[in-house]
């Protein structure tokens, strides 16, 4: 029997403090460099969205990431690697929320476990 890989949607929240927004442009696009040069480098296994929300959310957070993956091993690797910029380690954000799921997993399982056909 073939098991199928699930796919996991993770949406984090983020807060970037005042901080970041005081530094100047051409800095802050510097040190964003060096976390996109790091979701690049996972980017075969984990596929990552950006959305600045602070027009629009709850005042909870200012930004959110949606990433998409079947090997949360690469997932973790990557924040580690985030977490170990100068941007994150200096304190220009933080991630404040995690919420994951997974996708079509009651029908992985009805399929898996119960031998239900596909819906």
């Amino acid at each position: 029997m073939t098991k199928t890989i699930l796919n996991h949607g993770i949406i984090v929240l983020l807060e970037f403090y005042p901080s970041w927004l005081a530094l100047p442009r051409e800095k802050r696009r510097e040190l964003a460099g060096d976390l996109y040069s790091i979701i690049g480098k996972y980017n075969e296994n984990v596929k990552v969205k950006f959305f600045d929300a602070d027009a629009f959310g709850d005042g909870t957070y200012t930004d959110f990431i949606l990433c998409e993956t079947s090997d949360l091993k690469m997932y973790h690797f990557m924040w580690e690697e985030i977490r170990d910029t100068y941007a994150y380690s200096n304190g220009y954000f933080k991630i404040k929320k995690v919420i994951m799921g997974v996708q079509n997993a009651y029908q992985k399982f009805e399929e898996e476990v119960l031998k239900m056909d596909s819906e």
